[in-house]
């Protein structure tokens, strides 16, 4: 999804997946890795003595390995439904070196392919209508299961909404949400849900909404996702959800190309929102403009 990290970063985590292979017996293919955002992850398919496989390798700095986003895969292979669609969790190593801790993912290997190689989908793409519905399901299915993991923290939204979007949240409604939900986590014409690190709960609307936010460079599917989840888009109910995710593409702009390229069209959309904040049972309330500050991508700070 991300270009490739700078030398020193790209060449240490090469060699940690190659160390890995070697200790559990996998083969690599050639090319084809997919990096996370500044190198932290590093992806690819690899076989097993018997099948193909998907592994993911992750590192953080010594120390640091722990928390939210390294336990996620693990905790949502517990937790989650067999009937939600997702790549099951096959093995993890943890071991440290280089000053880093590193953990390894084996998943088995799904053969369909995302719908976009970036987050911001540029194209327009013909999905079935049994897609969709299995994306209801899915969401609807996550929506009830019980975490105490926390995808959107409540002071985040309290401080960032009203700095992005002059709008001052009101009462949060929460549920279990996938956390991450953009068009290179989701699979097609075969619907699988990937990448389940950031899972847990946040504000009603909140996974229709990055949905709907990745989707505005392609005006027909950005107006589909808004009429299939048009019981919570543009609705008092999700409008926290709707700003929440607004707001985490704002703060991204400044360091990741492809929000940067989106940030228009999603200021766009939250001069709409105010309409909605201003009715009278809104969940929210305008607010004088306040000065904007920037992150990391979904940085949560």
């Amino acid at each position: 999804m991300f270009t490739a990290p700078e030398p020193p970063v790209r060449d240490r985590m090469l060699s940690a997946r190659d160390h890995d292979c070697a200790l559990l017996g996998l083969t690599g293919t050639a090319g084809g890795e997919v990096w996370g955002y500044a190198g932290r992850t590093l992806s690819a398919a690899v076989a097993t003595p018997t099948t193909p496989a998907w592994l993911r390798l992750v590192s953080e700095p010594h120390g640091k390995g722990t928390g939210k986003l390294w336990e996620g895969p693990k905790e949502a292979e517990r937790s989650m439904p067999p009937t939600v669609p997702r790549p099951r969790l096959l093995g993890l190593r943890d071991w440290s070196a280089d000053g880093c801790d590193y953990r390894a993912e084996l998943y088995e290997y799904v053969t369909t392919t995302p719908v976009s190689e970036s987050p911001v989908i540029r194209r327009g793409m013909d999905l079935p209508d049994t897609w969709w519905h299995s994306l209801h399901r899915s969401l609807d299915r996550i929506a009830t299961v019980p975490t105490d993991r926390v995808a959107v923290r409540e002071q985040y939204i309290r401080r960032r909404v009203p700095e992005f979007t002059n709008i001052i949240p009101g009462q949060i409604t929460w549920t279990t949400a996938h956390g991450d939900l953009h068009w290179a986590n989701l699979t097609g014409p075969q619907l699988t849900l990937l990448d389940w690190e950031g899972w847990g709960t946040a504000p009603t609307g909140y996974d229709a909404a990055n949905l709907y936010l990745h989707s505005l460079h392609v005006p027909d599917l950005a107006e589909r996702v808004r009429k299939e989840f048009a019981h919570v888009l543009g609705t008092p109910a999700g409008l926290i959800g709707e700003l929440t995710a607004c707001t985490e593409i704002l703060q991204a702009a400044a360091r990741v190309p492809f929000y940067a390229d989106l940030a228009d069209h999603v200021r766009q959309h939250v001069d709409q929102l105010r309409a909605l904040a201003s009715t009278p049972d809104r969940t929210a309330q305008p607010q004088p403009p306040l000065p904007r500050r920037h992150g990391g991508p979904h940085s949560n700070t």
